[in-house]
């Protein structure tokens, strides 16, 4: 397992500190947690990468061209 050392400001170093102890957990314990939670509900890095892959790809308008006009919403009231 590695080790890395990290910089928190102190109110935020106060806060994780409190959080950790009454999880009954270890602050190192519970910042792994936290980032490994964050890691896996990020995308993946081929869809980041995908993003503006498709420059000839038509925008919204050209899409929506031909459609005809949309019919009247109801009131959320």
């Amino acid at each position: 397992m590695s080790q890395l050392t990290i910089y928190l400001p102190d109110e935020v170093e106060k806060k994780v500190r409190k959080v950790a102890k009454a999880q009954k957990m270890s602050v190192s314990h519970w910042i792994a947690d936290q980032v490994k939670d964050k890691v896996a509900k990020s995308l993946p890095q081929s869809w980041i990468d995908a993003a503006g892959a498709f420059p000839d790809f038509p925008e919204v308008d050209e899409l929506r061209k031909g459609y005809g006009k949309d019919a009247p919403r109801e009131s959320l009231d």
